[in-house]
């Protein structure tokens, strides 16, 4: 009897295990999720990733240039004014491109909350007339948004190839 090839199937990795503080267990939260959502993305074939799996027009790339668009906004203090275009990626870029810039973005978000020692403290940012968010909120802000869009991939990243786990 044939055999039907099975699907790419990631090994799921747990919730990691972080410090005691309530900063470590942010940061390693939030840096869980925020790789779990790269690796969905990273190794995605064209032109399915940049296909609307759903009638809202989501797709699995603009994701990810959302979610780089929503951490320059939140730690490094860029302003974004049309929010609906940032969850579609340049027809130019590659998957590696939109990956990779979702990683330097990060790596500089890091490095801001590096400095970061109390929650309750506003994130260092320069945005002339708006009021930063303490860092609590925005550690927990980008907890929430990276996740639900994470769970947004693991579903469309399903639909592309089969590929689960996280």
């Amino acid at each position: 009897m044939p055999t039907t090839p099975r699907p790419e199937r990631r090994r799921d990795a747990p919730p990691p295990r972080t410090g005691n503080s309530e900063i470590e267990i942010l940061r390693g939260f939030l840096d869980y999720l925020r790789a779990s959502i790269a690796a969905k993305v990273d190794g995605a074939p064209e032109p399915q990733v940049r296909a609307a799996a759903v009638p809202s027009g989501t797709n699995l790339l603009g994701l990810l240039e959302h979610l780089t668009f929503v951490e320059r906004s939140i730690f490094l203090g860029e302003n974004v004014t049309d929010w609906p275009s940032t969850f579609r990626a340049s027809p130019t870029d590659s998957v590696a491109d939109v990956v990779g810039r979702y990683r330097d973005v990060v790596e500089r978000a890091n490095e801001v909350l590096d400095s970061c020692a109390d929650l309750a403290a506003s994130v260092p940012r320069a945005r002339p007339g708006k009021r930063a968010p303490s860092v609590r909120w925005a550690l927990v802000h980008m907890i929430e948004e990276t996740g639900r869009h994470a769970g947004h991939a693991d579903i469309l990243r399903e639909l592309i190839d089969g590929a689960t786990g996280r």
